[in-house]
């Protein structure tokens, strides 16, 4: 069944919707499935949130990465390698998987489309619309709403209702080049004070960069979100920044369904209907076939055609040297053509020179032969390419080199 990815600009309500798609394809699943005890599919809803992957590992600025970290990214590699892993488990013709998550990357979106690919199923991508302003406001209020919560658990635990003055250990040459607006210079503090200092400097900077224009909406979260915010503000900038937007033109980006952020429920379930009819219900025709080239070719009891070449060449060599004592040198070896030595069988002839041929002449002979004939791999089908014509192809072509030798 299909693979559904989910895509757009953090905080688009990318989670908002592949919770109401979830829930409009367990309605149709069961609506199919009325008749049957079992059914028809089954469905799964794979996100960050699921997997407990914060949304801190997205977060590529040096300043915010530990010292022992492998690279600024190894935090978002892993959890893309747990993502992958979550959705080929479960990824069958029985299943219908939704990937809620940023998906930004084009070449992730390939890799995902590649798995589906293998497994010959369906894919779709559907596309959040959002403005980046109402994005913005949206992880804007989300902050917000995560410091007022600090606040009020401060306050509970001091149980006091004034904030008291906290105690700092930062250098004096910190506090001014924080007043001056400059960046810490790493050369004047501690490694840690300054990885602490310049944190706090570029979230003054963001700060005063979200309150210096009208680049954010004043947004009003709904009572049900849930969500963390992106934070440090430069963590949601940066996968802003990063976000390739996908290409219809392309086969991973294909079939693309665009919602956006203010659309109604109707236009939402047309969008949903539309899922349902071109990804679903018509597979067959939107079914992603695998590349001749990676698949697996059947093995027939004769084998793939180089083991049949190799196991041809190798058995005239056998029957020549065993018939070669007893025709003597200038000799004729009778052999079958088939190597299954039939009654009525018509023999082929090898026409020995007039000295003794050895088993190194004989394997050079076959070596190149081999090398001569492996343009025919995927041909196995093809009737002049069988068992009994590379026999008959091989024993002229030793005639020849053997008359060249007279």
């Amino acid at each position: 069944m299909p693979l559904i990815l989910i895509t757009g600009l953090p905080t688009s309500g990318k989670s908002t919707r592949a919770a109401q798609l979830y829930d409009y394809l367990t309605e149709r699943i069961a609506a199919e499935s009325s008749s049957s005890s079992t059914p028809k599919f089954r469905l799964h809803l794979i996100s960050d949130q699921s997997l407990s992957i914060s949304r801190s590992v997205y977060d590529l600025d040096p300043a915010h990465t530990p010292a022992h970290a492998r690279s600024a990214n190894a935090s978002e590699k892993d959890a893309r390698a747990a993502l992958y892993g979550a959705v080929k488990r479960v990824l069958s013709p029985r299943d219908i998987v939704i990937l809620d998550t940023l998906n930004y990357i084009k070449g992730w979106r390939y890799q995902l489309y590649c798995e589906a690919k293998n497994v010959q199923t369906p894919f779709g991508l559907v596309q959040i619309g959002c403005p980046v302003a109402r994005a913005r406001g949206v992880n804007e209020a989300r902050i917000r709403r995560s410091e007022q919560r600090e606040q009020q658990q401060q306050k509970a635990g001091n149980g006091t209702t004034k904030d008291e003055p906290t105690t700092t250990t930062t250098s004096t040459t910190t506090t001014t080049a924080a007043a001056a607006g400059t960046a810490p210079k790493s050369g004047d503090l501690h490694p840690e004070t300054y990885q602490q200092s310049h944190q706090n400097w570029q979230q003054k900077q963001f700060e005063e960069e979200s309150t210096a224009g009208p680049d954010f909406e004043d947004v009003t979260l709904s009572p049900t979100d849930s969500q963390e915010p992106y934070t440090p503000r430069s963590n949601w900038e940066n996968l802003v920044f990063r976000y390739e937007e996908p290409n219809p033109m392309s086969r991973w980006d294909s079939p693309l369904f665009i919602i956006t952020w203010d659309d109604t429920s109707a236009d939402t379930k047309a969008t949903f209907d539309q899922i349902w009819d071109e990804v679903i219900v018509n597979k067959p025709q939107k079914l992603i076939r695998a590349n001749k080239s990676t698949v697996q070719r059947d093995k027939d009891p004769g084998g793939d055609y180089l083991y049949v070449l190799e196991k041809e060449t190798q058995d005239i060599v056998k029957r020549i040297l065993e018939q070669q004592a007893e025709v003597g040198e200038g000799g004729t070896v009778r052999l079958s053509r088939s190597g299954t030595k039939e009654e009525g069988e018509e023999m082929l002839e090898v026409e020995l020179p007039g000295k003794k041929v050895g088993l190194p002449q004989l394997q050079r002979y076959r070596r190149a032969f081999v090398a001569l004939n492996r343009g025919g791999i995927g041909l196995e089908a093809v009737g002049t390419l069988a068992a009994g014509r590379l026999r008959e192809s091989f024993v002229g072509y030793l005639n020849d080199a053997f008359e060249k030798e007279m």
